[in-house]
């Protein structure tokens, strides 16, 4: 049978990056002169930067190492000089961004899910509202056949199994989309915990990465956590149903996260954009977009050049294998500003 270019890559990214990724990096040439580029940061963005690399075509000649740290670390490195981009799924704010003399530019949009292994309930059964999932992590509810939990699931027969609630133990952007979408729905939660990189957490434990995340759940039963949609696939983790800001019950899925991407506030003086709980019947409540950092007075002699070259291909002739992947690609209007941003040198 004769497979696609494309079919192959995405057959390759879902079935053999995690091993690559528990390695904490990816290195992909192109051609043997090809400019290198390093980058760090964002694991949930990890894997459309590793398939843009590998589709990307030898005329673009750029060979990406890029190591997943964490938003957090990302952003740090970006800051000290020691990578030629960062990425991050929480915006770095202004005052950061102006005295590191730093662009941010989006890339793409995609989803943050929930997964749990939850002893005899099938993927995709297992219903939750963001007050719920918040009470979870806070510690205030600590077993799965809690009145609230059967209340949401009157189909189901739930164990009396204690919630082990797992989070990120790195400075992570996934964190911060997670915790700003607790904050929106649980009042309880902005005023105690607040959203951000890096919480105190109240309960459960922490885990280095999606991937870490993932394997986690995927061996503890009774675990929840939250990781990218592509990482929850690749690794057949159980999900869950959310409901979202309209009252209905929704899975994961491109087409939910591409409904709340069309529901989304975008500042574009900024290019960032509210995206926690939007409104839409078959929106799901938990997406976030993700960007890279870069100098803004970067040159053809740091790597800057290419940086460019690389996410201005991404942005354009990327977008397949951005949807191949569950993730949204940038509104039209939003792109294109983008863009520009990526072409000022």
């Amino acid at each position: 049978m004769a497979y696609s270019h494309l079919t192959h890559m995405r057959c390759w990214v879902k079935a053999g990056f995690a091993a690559l990724l528990l390695c904490g990096g990816f290195t992909l040439p192109h051609a043997a002169r090809a400019e290198s580029i390093t980058g760090a940061g964002s694991s949930f963005a990890a894997p459309l930067y590793q398939a843009w690399s590998a589709a990307a075509p030898s005329g673009v000649d750029v060979r990406v190492n890029y190591q997943t740290i964490g938003s957090g670390a990302g952003q740090n490195q970006i800051l000290a000089g020691t990578v030629d981009f960062g990425a991050s799924d929480a915006p770095m704010v202004h005052a950061r961004l102006e005295a590191g003399k730093l662009v941010q530019v989006p890339t793409a949009i995609g989803g943050v899910v929930i997964t749990a292994n939850v002893p005899g309930i099938a993927n995709g059964a297992l219903r939750l509202s963001g007050p719920v999932l918040a009470d979870i992590y806070a510690g205030s509810i600590t077993q799965w056949n809690d009145a609230r939990i059967a209340a949401l699931n009157p189909d189901l027969h739930l164990p009396d199994q204690v919630i082990a609630p797992l989070h990120r133990a790195d400075g992570s952007g996934t964190t911060y989309v997670f915790t700003d979408y607790l904050a929106h729905v649980s009042p309880q939660w902005k005023e105690g915990v607040g959203k951000g990189t890096s919480v105190a957490w109240p309960a459960g434990a922490g885990a280095r990465g999606n991937d870490g995340i993932a394997a986690y759940v995927q061996n503890t039963a009774g675990s929840i956590g939250y990781l990218e949609y592509a990482y929850a696939e690749r690794n057949h983790l159980a999900l869950v149903q959310m409901q979202n800001h309209a009252g209905f019950f929704v899975s994961p899925s491109a087409s939910s996260f591409a409904q709340a991407a069309q529901a989304a506030q975008w500042d574009e003086a900024d290019l960032t954009a509210a995206l926690s709980d939007v409104d839409g019947a078959q929106s799901w409540p938990i997406i976030t977009t993700t960007y890279v950092l870069l100098p803004a007075t970067a040159t053809a002699d740091n790597q800057g050049d290419a940086v460019r070259r690389f996410f201005r291909w991404g942005l354009v002739d990327g977008a397949t294998v951005t949807q191949q992947l569950d993730y949204v690609p940038l509104p039209e209007q939003i792109r294109a500003r983008a863009l520009r941003r990526l072409g000022a040198e």
